[in-house]
């Protein structure tokens, strides 16, 4: 027999089709900020409406834990490229008429050895410093699809431009545990570099700077979730212990939920002011 309710079923098996946690009454906070809020989520398979690897997806839980309502346009496969074709359908299928975004998005880029690239270009400009011309180190912003930072530049700036009274959140992925989709697409769990000699950690990285600068709220999902596929023990909350411990499962996504749930509990869903 498998738990379905948040507490309890840690000693216990999960199956590959792991059923759908019961949310409690009590696990739910209906009066926050958040309740009846337009959500976007933009990501790749952990987030796509097909439910890769899951019978319910952490927004499908958030749905019922805020009172969320979801817009969901994540992609299997989908790299910080693809997040920026997703946010022009958001704004083209929504306009204005959305909260908050959500981007979980990062590891497919790792897992593809994109290059890391920079952030910045630097030259030099004269600016007036207090009624002086100075010359002074200048940064530009490098907007590029071909880096994992070039990426990242082009999607916050085009949200930063579009939805300037949207609460825009950086979800950091997962860790990554070995997996086997066919024979042409074994994936190596995250203590193997990629074919740029690049870790995950350093993608994850890259988010935590990027969110900084664009001043964007950041979920660390890497480090907070507490989900390690890398520990056999952990196998319980992914989709299957030796082809899948990429994707979670659906106790995996409901403590992916819980976790992102309190984080929103702490920031503004929108600042729209009336």
């Amino acid at each position: 027999m498998w738990a379905v309710g948040f507490n309890g079923y840690a000693q216990q098996a999960v199956p590959k089709d792991a059923p759908k946690v019961i949310v409690a009454a009590s696990e739910k906070t209906p009066e926050s900020q958040w309740q009846g809020k337009r959500v976007a989520f933009l990501g790749d398979s952990m987030t796509d409406k097909r439910r890769v690897g899951t019978t319910c997806i952490y927004w499908e839980y958030l749905n019922e834990l805020l009172g969320i309502k979801p817009l969901v346009y994540g992609i299997n496969g989908n790299q910080w490229d693809g997040i920026y074709r997703q946010a022009l359908k958001l704004h083209e299928e929504k306009g204005s008429d959305v909260d908050a975004i959500l981007i979980f998005a990062g590891t497919n880029d790792y897992n593809h050895g994109i290059a890391l690239g920079e952030f910045f270009s630097e030259t030099t400009r004269q600016t007036n410093m207090n009624g002086n011309q100075v010359t002074r180190k200048y940064r530009t912003p490098i907007l590029n699809d071909s880096t994992f930072c070039g990426r990242i530049n082009i999607v916050m700036s085009y949200l930063k431009n579009n939805f300037p009274q949207q609460q825009i959140i950086i979800m950091t992925p997962i860790h990554r545990g070995f997996a086997k989709f066919s024979g042409n697409n074994v994936q190596p769990d995250e203590n193997y570099c990629n074919g740029q000699g690049l870790y995950i950690d350093d993608y994850i990285n890259a988010l935590k700077q990027v969110a900084s600068y664009w001043a964007v709220p950041l979920i660390d999902l890497h480090a907070i979730s507490g989900l390690f596929p890398l520990a056999d023990a952990q196998s319980q909350y992914f989709h299957d212990k030796e082809t899948d411990r990429l994707h979670p499962n659906a106790v995996g996504d409901y403590r992916l939920a819980k976790t992102i749930q309190y984080q929103l509990l702490a920031l503004p869903s929108g600042f729209v002011v009336q």
